[in-house]
């Protein structure tokens, strides 16, 4: 990569453009998330390479960057801060969930 290379790339990283298609990934990764029941602190402790299986299994190129799973866990955040106070609503793929967060084990 040359070094105009470089500069275009990092100009569109913070252009409008680039912007819009972050926030409709994240959008789209909070919803299959927020269906399984995984919060924004599971979210924070998954290791990158489980975060990008994630993103492939929901059919979402995984993010190259930190900066859209940062706006995911804040949607999730968004999210259980709406729901609260309102009555649980269904989550089709709740049951998922541990699929992708591990329960801690129980000593015996």
């Amino acid at each position: 990569m040359t070094i105009d290379e470089a500069r275009a790339n990092d100009r569109y990283a913070h252009s409008d453009v680039a912007e819009r298609s972050r926030r409709e990934k994240a959008v789209a990764l909070a919803r299959y998330l927020w269906d399984r029941g995984i919060d924004s602190g599971d979210l924070g402790a998954m290791p990158a390479a489980t975060r990008r299986k994630l993103a492939r299994a929901a059919d979402i190129n995984p993010p190259s960057t930190d900066e859209t799973w940062t706006v995911v866990a804040g949607l999730l955040d968004e999210k259980d801060a709406w729901a609260s106070g309102r009555p649980e609503e269904a989550r089709p793929h709740r049951d998922e969930k541990i699929l992708w967060v591990k329960p801690p084990v129980r000593p015996w």
